[in-house]
């Protein structure tokens, strides 16, 4: 009874899982990759090519400078690749990210992160920078911002060259001036880091996976497909950024534009808002919201559940492990509910959490596809997975596994791995900054 009403609900507003057609949204995917590798305009899928080809090993016993701007924080260490495959981290700081708390300008964030790094930096030393954001990479590795995500908020830094500015913010405060700064995002830092681990050297390709606060994939492409970009070498390969969080199709529901037109850059980022640990909780809101307003809860339930605000991520998978935590925002509304309240809520979430594993497998799917990677089964494609959200949040590791074996394994016949490499992106930083 409680499992028919909420899919009855759901499927109303097409939230349901059993609302996408894979193969339907998959093959949009592919064909907004090939957009996006020819620029054409309009396409939702960035493409962007990141000069790095990921061929050469780092080099051992040579301490590189690695810095994390992620969607909460800003982390810095110095790595050191030893002998057979071992990593040493040292010096290891975590700040809070520029602009996470409320906006700044140009200045303040390049001279925020610039004071978090001066005692570390050293004259001519090489810097590994994962900068999880869309930036448009140069042939020297530095990148500029196209556009923030992940609601951090910094005016007058979007088109401006990251690197460089890093550097003239250090020369600012007095700080030493470092040599090259290598810019990467945090899915190609971790795809890198996959590479990197000598167990999985028989793999036949690598992908970078990220599912946390936002979600991104990268592959390896041939220069000759990226034909917005002539001046390659067509006999080589690059890595590319998808930036697939920006997909977006005929594929969500009502209450996921309803939910998008409540962030501050509606009618971007259609995949992230459905999936990322940043907006999922947001998202669950207004879909718990609707079904009080439906009455698939008590009346009491219902008065609890419409006081809710500021819902996140971490609550909803709070709430699936414990629904008698009252410190918890979603068991305290509904503390006068009835037993069927509170299994109802915990459908509604675990079905949005489904929903969401089969789209990250959906876009894993076609970045595997396009990689051409994964044909022979003794040598797997290696997914390397980062994000405390895929991780961490209940079912979602594992409804992502499922609809993967359902669809690339079962039905494209691709095999593959996936993967969890500590500190992946400070790892991967540190390659991208010896080998480039």
């Amino acid at each position: 009874m409680v499992q028919q009403k909420v899919k009855e609900f759901l499927n109303n507003y097409r939230m349901d899982f059993t609302d996408l057609q894979f193969e339907t949204i998959l093959n949009g995917f592919l064909t907004e990759m090939e957009r996006g590798l020819a620029d054409e305009a309009g396409s939702s899928l960035q493409m962007l090519p990141t000069y790095i080809q990921a061929a050469a090993d780092a080099t051992i016993n040579r301490p590189v400078l690695v810095l994390d701007a992620g969607g909460t924080n800003f982390r810095v260490a110095t790595v050191v690749f030893e002998r057979e495959g071992r990593v040493r981290i040292e010096n290891f700081k975590k700040y809070p990210m520029p602009g996470v708390a409320g906006e700044v300008n140009k200045d303040t964030f390049f001279e925020t992160m610039a004071r978090y790094i001066k005692d570390l930096v050293r004259d001519g030393q090489q810097i590994g920078f994962c900068f999880s954001y869309p930036v448009r990479m140069f042939p020297d590795k530095d990148g500029r911002l196209i556009r923030f995500s992940k609601q951090i908020q910094a005016q007058g830094v979007a088109g401006e060259l990251i690197g460089e500015n890093l550097k003239l913010a250090l020369e600012k405060i007095g700080g030493r001036r470092p040599g090259s700064v290598i810019i990467l995002n945090d899915t190609v830092a971790t795809m890198l880091a996959g590479k990197a681990k000598p167990e999985y050297r028989n793999c036949d390709g690598f992908i970078g996976f990220i599912l946390g606060t936002g979600t991104n994939c990268c592959y390896l492409e041939k220069n000759s497909n990226i034909v917005k970009a002539n001046s390659l070498d067509p006999a080589k390969s690059q890595i590319v950024n998808v930036e697939s969080g920006g997909f977006r199709g005929e594929f969500g529901g009502t209450l996921d534009q309803e939910y998008d037109r409540t962030t501050v850059d509606p009618g971007k980022d259609a995949l992230e808002k459905m999936i990322s640990g940043r907006y999922l909780g947001g998202l669950c809101q207004v879909v718990i919201k609707a079904a009080a307003d439906d009455g698939l809860f008590s009346k009491a339930g219902s008065e609890g559940i419409r006081l809710l605000a500021g819902l996140t991520t971490a609550d909803c998978g709070d709430y699936l492990e414990n629904n008698l935590n009252y410190n918890n925002p979603l068991a305290a509304a509904l503390v006068n509910g009835v037993d069927e309240d509170r299994a109802t809520l915990a459908l509604l979430i675990e079905r949005m959490i489904e929903r969401a594993g089969m789209l990250a497998a959906m876009s894993l799917t076609a970045t595997v596809l396009k990689s051409g990677q994964g044909l022979k089964p003794e040598a797997p494609v290696c997914i390397t997975a980062e994000g405390t959200t895929f991780y961490r949040l209940k079912g979602l590791k594992t409804k992502t596994e499922y609809y993967l074996e359902r669809y690339l394994s079962e039905r494209h016949r691709r095999f593959w791995k996936l993967v969890e490499v500590e500190n992946a992106t400070l790892i991967g930083a540190a390659v991208a900054g010896l080998t480039n």
